[in-house]
């Protein structure tokens, strides 16, 4: 049977208590008060699916309340099938596609995305990439245009000649990799040599081995990391024994075929969120024993604390 004929994708009733066990799986919690399992549900044929009465505090509350799916109007099985699908699909989904599966508004579909890129994105503490004998790769990339062209080089000099900026005008990724584990990507204004030094000091453990091409952006972390090695691309050196970026240039070509190819459009406030997606999906991959099925379990997981108003998402805010 497929996954997606499983009852709560089609099922209001099936989807709530679907969500209800992996969201209180330790039991059922009042978002008002913290009292646990001391709340019953409520009866009557106008009372809506879910409700339950806190008998502490005397409120009533559902599952959705302090999730992604807080305040919504769409049926919480439609957002079981959303997770799903932005969970399975390599590249992403777009909104529009959204929209004509799910029968809902496009405004709506939109809406729904960007709650579930909240829900992959990571705000726990996170280990340090790397450790003992284990590689870490570092390299950057620029995807699309800025809106405020700037006047200055990625090294803070201004331009000497009218044309190409080069990477000036574009927005700056720069992403690590540890072989065989886990990615992360950051956007940043610039991606200079402190910038990048700053982001490898924080995330990489000082035991790992570096590997980045011989751009001298990384030159600030030779002192933080076991081993820096490089690979000249300049002179078509791309591997050296173990010494490559393949890795973290894969995670990028999958990053843009997505971006070119499905979304095709994203404003620069939204860019950190379609990273948190990518991310998610190559963090919980096959490789790493995590099929379709368990990945959108982990997003919906993340759901939990992360109240994403509209106003918000428009904005490019992060959840509160």
């Amino acid at each position: 049977m497929s996954v997606l004929n499983a009852p709560h994708f089609h099922d209001e009733e099936a989807a709530y208590a679907f969500v209800e066990a992996h969201v209180w799986p330790k039991g059922r919690v009042c978002p008002h008060c913290g009292t646990v399992d001391h709340s019953g549900k409520l009866a009557g044929k106008s009372t809506r699916i879910g409700v339950y009465k806190c008998y502490d505090c005397r409120q009533p509350f559902t599952v959705k309340i302090g999730t992604i799916f807080e305040a919504s109007h769409v049926k919480l099985h439609i957002w079981l099938q959303a997770i799903f699908l932005l969970a399975s699909s390599k590249k992403g989904i777009s909104s529009n596609q959204l929209h004509r599966t799910l029968d809902v508004t496009l405004k709506t579909a939109w809406f729904m995305s960007h709650r579930i890129r909240e829900a992959m994105r990571s705000t726990s503490s996170l280990s340090p990439l790397g450790a003992a004998g284990k590689i870490v790769e570092a390299d950057e990339t620029y995807q699309g245009r800025k809106k405020v062209q700037r006047t200055e080089t990625t090294r803070g000099q201004p331009f000497t000649k009218k044309g190409k900026g080069g990477p000036s005008g574009k927005r700056a990724i720069v992403a690590l990799v540890e072989r065989r584990a886990t990615v992360r990507s950051f956007h940043v204004e610039r991606a200079d040599k402190e910038t990048v030094a700053r982001i490898v000091i924080d995330n990489v453990a000082r035991e790992s081995r570096l590997h980045t091409d011989e751009s001298r952006l990384y030159a600030g972390a030779d002192g933080h990391v076991a081993e820096h090695s490089t690979v000249a691309h300049v002179a078509k050196e791309y591997v050296r024994g173990d010494v490559h970026t393949n890795t973290v240039e894969g995670t990028f070509s999958i990053f843009k075929r997505g971006m070119v190819g499905v979304y095709q459009h994203c404003d620069e406030k939204h860019l950190h969120r379609y990273l948190a997606e990518f991310d998610f999906r190559y963090n919980n991959r096959i490789a790493l024993g995590v099929d379709d099925q368990a990945r959108a379990l982990n997003a919906l997981q993340g759901a939990k604390g992360k109240r994403l108003t509209y106003r918000a998402a428009d904005r490019g805010l992060a959840a509160g």
